[in-house]
């Protein structure tokens, strides 16, 4: 292994003593000196760690990564962090490894996940200058990230999160990324507990912050949408005079969101910048309207990636991008993986798999809908996770609105889905009038598993369903992976 004092021209991201003040730390090397100190990126997974890596080990329900600090030295780890919580015997041979080891350092730290979110405070403190901006919500929030990051690559320099790299973890990982070149940072804030916002929003402070809705994504752990509403606005904590909330006006925690927040407060959402204007929605197709005069066409389907446009261009105008900046950044938005991307073939189909909550659910079936087309409409819907004693109505919802949604055929798929369909047949056999005549023919099918097996099933009922030119709406949570079913129905490329 090479001596982490060894190699020239590298800057260590923090230096040892920066490290030891942020995250509360005691060193338990006896010979380590500043000198010798040296990390250029950080990782909680042994398996990605390269050389001159932090490897933070973090303590899980059914894991503890102190049990792969081993491995991560040997692939060249030059920092560790060590936590006063493991055991006695464990915590005796880190510090008899640690005494001679002058290649990394071993800081012991009260709690690893803690110290990696004060770290990576302590390292966002080293860019005064950056543009903090963030993004959360109920959902839309990858969404709304990429066509912002989109538009306002046209005038800075950014560095945004990849992917949905957005939690406890994921956050301080990502800010890490920053480097001196970067002016703008862009990161969504995702929270799957009570603070984990809070304490996100501290390591980064945001000064600029987009709320795309309040929703009822994991109700199941927060409770009500109110709780949701205290979590999600968390996020405007740090904003101050010089900074601006963006707050959806149509939502009806609106108002409760802007009480307290100390600098600019912008609603964004139809009719509230009058120069931009609604040319024509066109459904899977995507949206046309215009800036400032300016034409432009977003290719994400659908009104709420429109409402999700209209927020990034909210936050994109205060920071005074122009109307050709806009357009760019929202005609060279790439396709995002699993997220109302549509796919063309034998077929139409509507990928929406990437996560599924009341509220995407609800809109993935207006839109379908709404959507006309000369095919029949095939949805297949799967479980929404995470709503624990909400999900038996929130499911009966969702059945009632797909069997009113022009559907043709409908398969419910996964065990929360057994909700839906019970509500859908029970309605399909109470048909009481004219108005209801579609409903009782709708093909009603439920598939109770979620393994290989069902969704062989359920790609055999399409095949032997489906025509040239139908319409097929995949969506469900991520945890579904109905993704599973596009090769087995002959659907591979996006257009």
């Amino acid at each position: 292994m090479t001596d982490a004092g060894s190699v020239e021209n590298i800057e260590s991201l923090l230096k040892l003593s920066e490290t030891l003040e942020a995250v509360g730390g005691v060193l338990l090397n006896q010979n380590f000196g500043e000198e010798d100190f040296c990390f250029t990126s950080v990782v909680t997974d042994s398996r990605q760690v390269v050389e001159k890596s932090l490897f933070v080990p973090l303590i899980g329900e059914n894991q503890d990564g102190h049990l792969y600090v081993s491995k991560a030295l040997e692939k060249g780890a030059s920092a560790v962090f060590i936590s006063k919580k493991i055991s006695k015997n464990l915590l005796e041979d880190f510090k008899k490894e640690a005494s001679d080891n002058k290649n990394a350092a071993f800081i012991l730290v009260e709690n690893t996940m803690r110290a990696l979110q004060k770290a990576a405070e302590a390292y966002v403190r080293k860019f005064p200058r950056l543009i903090r901006c963030a993004v959360t919500g109920s959902s839309g929030k990858t969404t709304t990230k990429e066509i912002t990051a989109s538009i306002l690559r046209q005038k800075f320099s950014v560095i945004a999160t990849e992917g949905n790299f957005n939690s406890e973890t994921g956050l301080p990982l990502s800010v890490f990324k920053i480097r001196k070149e970067h002016e703008l940072g862009l990161f969504e804030m995702g929270m799957n507990r009570v603070n984990e916002i809070g304490e996100i929003a501290e390591v980064f402070k945001p000064n600029y912050a987009i709320i795309t809705n309040i929703g009822t994504a994991h109700i199941g752990i927060l409770g009500s949408r109110q709780n949701i509403a205290n979590e999600k606005k968390k996020i405007f904590t740090y904003i101050d005079s010089f900074g601006s909330a963006f707050i959806p006006k149509d939502d009806d925690f609106a108002s409760f969101l802007e009480k307290g927040v100390k600098g600019k407060i912008v609603k964004y959402g139809n009719g509230c910048d009058e120069s931009v204007k609604l040319i024509v929605d066109e459904g899977l197709s995507g949206t046309v309207f215009t800036v400032d005069g300016v034409l432009m066409r977003l290719s994400l389907p659908g009104k709420y990636n429109f409402q999700n446009a209209l927020a990034a261009i909210a936050l994109a105008k205060e920071l005074g991008c122009t109307a050709g900046q806009i357009k760019a950044g929202i005609e060279s938005l790439k396709p995002l993986g699993g997220r109302s991307t549509i796919k063309k073939g034998r077929f139409t189909v509507l990928e929406d798999c990437y996560n599924a909550n009341p509220d995407s659910m609800e809109k993935a079936l207006d839109l379908c809908r709404d959507t006309k087309t000369e095919g029949k409409k095939i949805y297949v819907l799967g479980d929404m996770l995470e709503l624990g004693e909400e999900s038996e109505a929130a499911h009966s919802k969702i059945g009632e609105k797909a069997l009113y949604a022009d559907a043709d055929m409908i398969i419910f798929f996964g065990f929360e889905m057994n909700y839906a369909f019970e509500k859908a047949v029970e309605l399909a056999q109470k048909k009481t009038s004219l108005a209801d005549e579609k409903i009782s023919s709708v093909r009603l099918i439920y598939i109770g598993n979620k393994d290989d097996a069902a969704i062989s099933d359920a790609s055999k009922e399409i095949n032997e369903f489906a025509e040239n030119g139908d319409l097929i709406l995949l969506k469900g949570s991520r945890g579904m992976g109905l993704e599973r079913i596009l090769p087995l129905i002959g659907m591979g490329g996006s257009i």
